[in-house]
């Protein structure tokens, strides 16, 4: 009898996460987690990070006990304190100035719960990002030309967001846009899903 592969889901509605999915080759669901990403009392970036994508894997996995299932999610971090999604072009414009000519750390937590896997597992990959100094000026521009509303520390690495760094610095750059391919691969592997 032929082994089946379990059916792959991406808990995210992020078209970005989609697309770097995409990249491993693999044929996945993508199914949006209804969870409040509000941070507790005194959680510190790296750790609402981590327990945003457990709480997203886990949620899709209890509706599909028999899939392998993806979790993600990504917060900034400015000395200590999360930077989510702006939400508007105001908080954006505030990110940003805030961001200007700092180091900003952007915590991407990966979970994957898996049939073959008695606990999920889950990891952060830390990508440090040295934005250059920003004018007023380059702020707007950027702003007028990329919707960043619903992306962490409004910089959309993807787009026109890298044009803000000075320098990147990760185990895994693909951690920047939310999805930590290289963790994510051997955590697949873990799970009996063979990549090249």
């Amino acid at each position: 009898m032929e082994k089946t592969t379990p059916r792959l889901i991406l808990a995210s509605s992020s078209p970005w996460r989609r697309q770097s999915l995409r990249q491993l080759g693999v044929t996945f669901d993508a199914t949006s987690p209804d969870v409040d990403e509000t941070p507790h009392a005194g959680e510190v970036p790296r750790s609402l990070a981590q327990r945003l994508a457990r709480t997203k894997a886990e949620s899709i996995a209890a509706q599909a006990p028999d899939a392998i299932v993806i979790g993600a999610d990504q917060v900034a971090d400015v000395d200590g304190q999360p930077v989510g999604k702006p939400g508007t072009i105001d908080r954006a414009r505030q990110q940003l100035k805030q961001q200007s000519g700092r180091a900003v750390a952007f915590h991407s937590g990966l979970c994957l719960c898996a049939p073959a896997f008695d606990e999920p597992r889950v990891t952060v990959v830390t990508v440090t990002t040295r934005f250059r100094a920003l004018s007023d000026d380059e702020i707007e521009r950027y702003l007028a030309a990329e919707d960043v509303t619903g992306t962490a520390g409004s910089m959309k690495s993807e787009g026109l967001g890298i044009t803000l760094a000075e320098s990147i610095e990760s185990d895994d750059p693909s951690a920047l846009i939310g999805l930590p391919l290289i963790m994510l691969r051997r955590f697949l592997a873990a799970a009996g899903l063979a990549l090249p």
